[in-house]
């Protein structure tokens, strides 16, 4: 046998030990064995160098140094889903889904949801080619290094797979490593980790991918993304991901109904605790390929799928004091500062109140000893009191009238919970929240700038704005705690660079009340530039996608205060992005300008996503669903009957695919 003949033999092998081990969970031979010939591989590879291979089972060890993770847009978008909280929810979720596909028989697929980071992996011609964090849902980072090193995620597939497609899952720690980590942390006296699935998410932004390869991650595989031609049904996507070498949790189970999801959600609502690893709920997805894409998305969720999530766990400790926290935007919120306590996982020391109603509604007091939960099993609030345990003498809670920075009266406008400090330019915590809202990742991404770095320069009269940040000197900021020449260096060259962010996430970074990444997206998409945006009257913003009343009377509020425009003026000077680049349009006519078109059903020369491209290639806008301002329904094979109910109803045409062919070729 030759020397490639011979490593070629050994990765196979090695790779197909390492399936059995790690995701059968039923190893075919001994470590030792398994390590020795891992170690003749090695050998191999490094004498002839010219056969390296970033997918060889020897490469999972890790060793590479990532300073900076890559940003990487996602092909197909990571959606989160809808969450329920009872099996109300989850009828009315059915309810709406029958809506729009007309009362059809309906199966789901029903999954647990497992708590860790989520992952997307790309894979090409049966090779790892990327792995990507969620990050947004539209963009993420590349931490390819290390997830090779987890030992579950295949680096080489098997059998039929498609040339290339999306795999989603969850990156998580089970039980069982966690105490082991912890054990070996408290055994050198250092501070154990809080729970596995903050554990999981920070390993995968390691810069050493050797210290990954150390611990013992997981990796749950759950949908393929980008392939939908190869499977009829989700479950059929499921079975052929576990051909390939997927570890897929095999507690998913096809149901007939939504009886057969509620006995689903009962029997794992005990059972769960008896896993190795975390979960927090289950996925009920639509089994159907064809009704999912009929179903189609909102803005932010699939609406064929929602995850249900199990009641929150409960613990009862003491309230010791009540503060007040002052907002970027100078709301106040209130903080339960509790005695420590264990739940969920986390030791918690201070929880939510909400708001001035809440406590009042609650009848909160210090000294009272509370019931607390995390809202989503992820941010505590108190939740009730016990009030046979509430000391002699108690008095209600008084909510504070001035703000606790400034001292400035409190405002609280008709039909808002929150109470407000109007001092907006001279609060300091508004001041350095806005500053730390307008460098974070999701905004102007400028590092080597903290919370305490900003109060720092902010305390030292640095800045009072965050376009100061664009006139600071590398000697002003040297003499700052903990600034070391290089760390200076990094950062000015950091705000450099953030004047190539994009005008959505600068939109963003600009802190307008109610223009979060989503509303920031549609901004952009409709007006091209700031200064179209700042022209805008009322009645032009709320026939935007998605801007409604209460975002329109907030932009138009933020626009009409001369401070924010002499800031936006200033950052315009420093040469920061405030229109989109233009992209090459692949418009070829428009034969379809200011007709909304919704496409429905399957196609025979088409795709759909190829149908919705020609028709905006020819000027026209794709709709989501069928309203009176639709134009045209192009209606394929299998078209949801109620789609096509409502749109005889309503009096729209429907175009066949014969129709729309027509169509272009006049």
């Amino acid at each position: 046998m030759d020397v490639l003949a011979l490593i070629t033999s050994l990765r196979n092998e090695l790779n197909e030990h390492n399936y059995n081990y790690y995701v059968l969970d039923n190893p075919t031979i001994s470590d030792f064995e398994f390590d020795q010939k891992l170690k003749q591989l090695q050998e191999l590879e490094t004498q002839h160098p010219e056969f390296f291979d970033l997918n060889s089972p020897t490469q999972r060890v890790g060793g590479s140094i990532t300073k900076n993770f890559e940003t990487v847009v996602h092909q197909n978008r990571m959606f989160s889903l809808e969450n329920s909280y009872s099996k109300e929810d989850l009828t009315e979720w059915e309810n709406r889904i029958q809506r729009v596909l007309g009362n059809v028989d309906v199966e789901y697929v029903c999954e647990l949801k497992y708590d860790g980071a989520s992952i997307s992996i790309t894979y090409q011609n049966g090779k790892l080619l990327r792995a990507v964090t969620r990050g947004d849902g539209f963009q993420g980072d590349d931490v390819t290094n290390n997830i090779k090193t987890i030992k579950s995620v295949p680096l080489q597939l098997k059998g039929n797979y498609p040339p290339k497609f999306d795999i989603r899952g969850e990156i998580i720690l089970p039980f069982a490593g966690f105490e082991k980590m912890n054990k070996e942390l408290i055994d050198i006296g250092e501070t154990p980790y809080s729970n596995p699935r903050n554990t999981a998410s920070g390993s995968l932004k390691l810069q050493d991918s050797s210290e990954v390869a150390k611990r013992p991650l997981e990796c749950l595989l759950y949908t393929i993304v980008g392939a939908n031609q190869f499977f009829k049904t989700h479950e059929n996507s499921l079975e052929a991901a576990r051909s390939y070498g997927f570890k897929v949790p095999n507690q998913s189970k096809l149901v007939k109904n939504l009886n057969e999801v509620f006995e689903f959600i009962d029997y794992w609502d005990t059972h769960r605790h008896h896993l190795p690893y975390e979960t927090d709920g289950v996925v009920i997805k639509i089994n159907d390929l064809d009704q999912q894409e009929e179903l189609g998305y909102t803005a932010k969720n699939p609406r064929w799928a929602i995850a249900y999530k199990f009641k929150a766990e409960q613990a009862v400790t003491l309230l010791q004091n009540i503060t007040y926290q002052v907002g970027r935007t100078g709301a106040i919120t209130p903080v339960a500062n509790l005695q420590p306590v264990q739940l969920a996982g986390t030791i918690v020391k201070r929880a939510s109140l909400h708001n001035a109603d809440q406590i009042e509604k609650l009848d909160v007091r210090v000294n009272d000893w509370v019931y607390v939960e995390k809202g989503g099993e992820i941010i505590p609030k108190i939740v009730g009191v016990d009030f046979n345990q509430r000391p002699i003498g108690s008095v209600p809670t008084q909510y504070i009238t001035n703000c606790p920075e400034c001292g400035t009266t409190l405002v609280r406008k008709p039909g808002e919970a929150q109470h407000y400090c109007p001092n907006f330019y001279e609060c300091p915590p508004q001041i350095v929240g806005r500053i730390e809202h307008f460098i974070s990742r999701k905004a102007m991404n400028i590092d080597g700038l903290g919370g305490e770095t900003v109060t720092l320069l902010y305390k030292n009269g640095l800045v009072q704005n965050y376009a100061d940040l664009y006139e600071l000197k590398k000697e002003q900021i040297l003499p700052l705690e903990r600034m070391a020449e290089k760390s200076a260096d990094n950062l000015m060259k950091s705000i450099e660079q953030s004047k190539e962010i994009a005008f959505e996430r600068v939109l963003f970074a600009l802190g307008i009340r109610f223009v979060g990444e989503t509303v920031a997206k549609k901004l952009v998409k409709h007006y091209k530039n700031i200064d179209a945006l700042m022209q805008a009257d009322y009645n032009e913003l709320v026939n935007v996608d998605e801007i409604g009343d209460k975002i329109a009377l907030s932009i138009r509020a933020f626009f009409k205060d001369e401070a924010n425009l002499e800031l936006i003026n200033r950052l315009k000077d420093y040469g920061l992005q405030f229109a989109v680049e233009e992209k090459e349009s692949t418009q070829v006519s428009n034969k379809f300008e200011g007709m909304t078109m919704v496409v429905s059903g399957k196609f025979e020369h088409f795709s759909r996503d190829e149908i919705k491209q020609k028709i905006e290639d020819y000027g026209g806008k794709n709709g989501s669903s069928i309203t009176g301002k639709t134009s045209v329904v192009v209606a394929g094979a299998d078209m949801g009957p109620a789609k096509l109910e409502k749109a005889t109803k309503l009096g729209i045409p429907i175009w066949a695919e014969e129709d729309f062919i027509n169509q272009l070729n006049n």
